[in-house]
């Protein structure tokens, strides 16, 4: 497993009866977890936490707030994130793919030490998790997100992370389309990075289903790298794309087309409470040779 174990802003504290109880710089957060199916006994930490989200049996759930601020800032290594609670648990950011940011961070960078310009493209990006991580360690991004707001978001986070001038590309777009324009345009980029929703509509209603959609659109993403690329990372968090599909998923796109090599796994979130590890969804890396 590929643990994100070296977060100073973040941590874990414990796990029990579907939820977790996470410290975000500072403020406490009890979020449901799917993967917690355990019911272990509560601390006294849990009690008095400053955001709550109680999931409803109807479906979706609310927060509950106590001495919380409306937004926030936290850092990992030189990249700093704002969050806010808001919609389905979420806060704006998934600290587990601090591990892959570590990785990738470290080929591009290589790659840029001895000369070479690196291009990346980043598909379902989100709040720019990935997009500042590369951008910082001295690539050109392309950050692709069919949200709006959401890539407003990840914009302030490059502010707030010194990026404001760096070679980002910032695009409201259907995934999908985009590559297929992409192709016929001729573009390549060094890297690919995705991580596709289990489910998603585009912004003129384009229905993703990851089951049906995973596998043709990372074998058109796949036709835009360049003739010596870097690596390729798809991430996922839909139960039935376990590391052994990732990794079979990855040699089927690239094999016979470029040299290197495939190795997937879960990643996970030290739990500071028991030393264990929260499982949080599985990764598919590709490295150039």
């Amino acid at each position: 497993m590929w643990i994100a174990d070296s977060w100073k802003d973040y941590q874990v504290l414990d796990t029990s009866d579907g939820e977790k109880l996470e410290l975000w710089g500072g403020y406490k957060l009890i979020r449901p977890d799917p993967q917690v199916i355990w019911k272990t006994p509560r601390g006294r930490e849990w009690r008095n936490p400053n955001g709550h989200y109680h999931r409803s049996y109807k479906g979706g759930g609310e927060w509950e707030f106590r001495d919380l601020p409306e937004e926030w800032t936290i850092h990992y290594r030189e990249l700093s994130f704002r969050l806010k609670p808001f919609n389905f648990k979420h806060t704006g950011l998934f600290p587990e793919q601090a591990v892959n940011w570590d990785w990738f961070s470290g080929i591009i960078k290589d790659a840029v030490s001895s000369g070479r310009k690196v291009k990346v493209l980043n598909l379902f990006a989100y709040t720019g998790g990935a997009t500042v991580a590369a951008a910082k360690a001295g690539a050109s991004v392309t950050h692709v997100d069919a949200a709006k707001g959401m890539v407003t978001w990840a914009k302030e986070n490059a502010a707030i992370s010194g990026l404001s001038d760096a070679p980002i590309r910032w695009l409201v777009d259907d995934c999908g389309k985009f590559v297929e324009r992409e192709i016929r345009r001729g573009n390549t980029y060094d890297a690919i990075i995705m991580d596709p929703p289990s489910y998603g509509r585009g912004p003129k209603g384009e229905i993703w289903k990851i089951e049906e959609s995973i596998y043709p659109f990372l074998m058109n993403a796949c036709k835009l790298l360049s003739d010596d690329p870097l690596f390729v990372l798809v991430n996922s968090y839909t139960t039935g794309l376990q590391p052994a599909v990732l990794s079979y998923l990855l040699h089927t796109a690239l094999d016979g087309r470029h040299k290197g090599t495939v190795e997937s796994s879960e990643i996970g979130l030290p739990v500071k409470g028991n030393g264990l590890i929260l499982p949080c969804g599985a990764a598919g890396r590709w490295t150039g040779a």
